[in-house]
């Protein structure tokens, strides 16, 4: 089988974000007409280039969640507020607005406007009643959630109008008809529970949701951490009363093995996946603990069928702790978390070398 590109350095641009300033742990990551958004995770940042980077190293644009753009803090190591950060993970802009999960304060951002300043507090907060809250579920730990409270949520989509925001800790997805414009607005419907304050689970639905997304022709993809698979509706509005149509990464429903409890990964396996991204006619897979990306050319019609392609290894049997990266992972990945794809350009969150990799793609 004919891979893409399993070299990941070749026709890349390897970014470490700025040269005394550099990344640590990034876990989210955007790109829109130029623009490109990182979730500096580690230090508590979000930072913005206005231009994709042609080097190794550049500073930002501006930098959010720090009182000063080189502080790395929880919350600036003040107290939470508009304008600080703890754990950001999912990022998403338009060029216009921009949505930030700002996980471990258990809400989400919005910026009516994008930012252009450093330390630019939000104009809405979701998930807490206030910006000085961050409790999960609003009144702490062991809390049922309700329509309008969050618990880790990791990932955030949009489509500029409607917004859907994978509420992990909750093990749900929440869909918002349109974009909120208020602190603490509920949301409108739930994706994989019976109700908004309910806390069971069963494994037809996604257990671990770190990750939604929607593509232009209107699919779904929720990725599914602690399942190892990524759950796919043919149509979004489906998945408000049915179950999902196809399962990456598993055979059924019940099924939840760590490369399908297989010795090493296959071209059908997963192992924490933490991200999902559409392309052209098929999709993308950060399958993290096997530091790799697989593709599908085509969107899967049935369970458990084999990717494609891959980037990151040699071979589809090849896993992130073998003997090809036990030494070095310098010219491989290592547990990518987050995938976006712009035409012919993936930006890549490689979180455990702590650097953004921008590679051109092939087909």
């Amino acid at each position: 089988m004919e891979l893409v590109e399993n070299d990941i350095l070749t026709d890349s641009i390897v970014f470490k974000g700025e040269e005394h300033n550099p990344f640590l742990a990034p876990r989210g990551v955007w790109m829109h007409e130029g623009k490109l958004l990182v979730s500096d995770t580690g230090q508590n940042r979000l930072f913005i280039w206005n231009e994709l980077p042609k080097s190794e190293f550049q500073k930002a644009d501006v930098t959010l969640g720090q009182v000063n753009s080189t502080e790395t803090g929880r919350n600036s190591n003040t107290g939470v507020t508009a304008s600080t950060l703890q754990y950001p993970s999912g990022v998403w802009t338009d060029g216009s607005q921009l949505i930030l999960a700002d996980a471990w304060n258990h809400r989400v951002l919005i910026w009516k406007e994008f930012p252009t300043k450093d330390g630019q507090a939000a104009d809405v907060v979701i998930g807490q009643p206030d910006f000085e809250s961050n409790l999960p579920n609003e009144k702490g730990i062991g809390k049922n959630p309700s329509a309008c409270t969050l618990n880790w949520p990791y990932g955030v989509h949009s489509d500029g109008r409607q917004l859907w925001i994978a509420d992990t800790g909750n093990r749900r997805v929440l869909y918002f008809k349109s974009i909120p414009n208020q602190n603490f607005t509920p949301a409108d419907e739930v994706i994989g529970k019976p109700g908004f304050d309910t806390r069971d689970y069963e494994s037809d639905d996604a257990i671990w949701p770190y990750s939604v997304r929607v593509s232009d022709t209107g699919s779904m993809s929720i990725t599914d951490t602690q399942y190892y698979r990524v759950l796919l509706w043919n149509q979004w509005e489906t998945a408000l009363s049915s179950k999902a149509d196809v399962i990456i990464g598993q055979n059924s429903f019940g099924e939840n093995g760590q490369n399908q409890f297989l010795m090493k990964p296959s071209a059908n396996t997963l192992n924490w996946c933490y991200d999902s991204f559409f392309s052209e006619d098929g999709i993308w897979i950060a399958d993290t603990g096997n530091s790799r990306i697989l593709r599908f050319n085509k969107l899967p019609e049935r369970n458990n069928k084999s990717a494609d392609d891959l980037l990151g290894h040699q071979d589809f049997h090849t896993g992130s702790e073998n003997a090809q990266t036990i030494t070095s992972t310098e010219k491989a990945l290592y547990w990518p978390f987050s995938i976006c794809v712009v035409q012919n350009t993936m930006a890549i969150a490689d979180t455990g070398n702590h650097r953004i990799i921008l590679k051109r793609l092939h087909t």
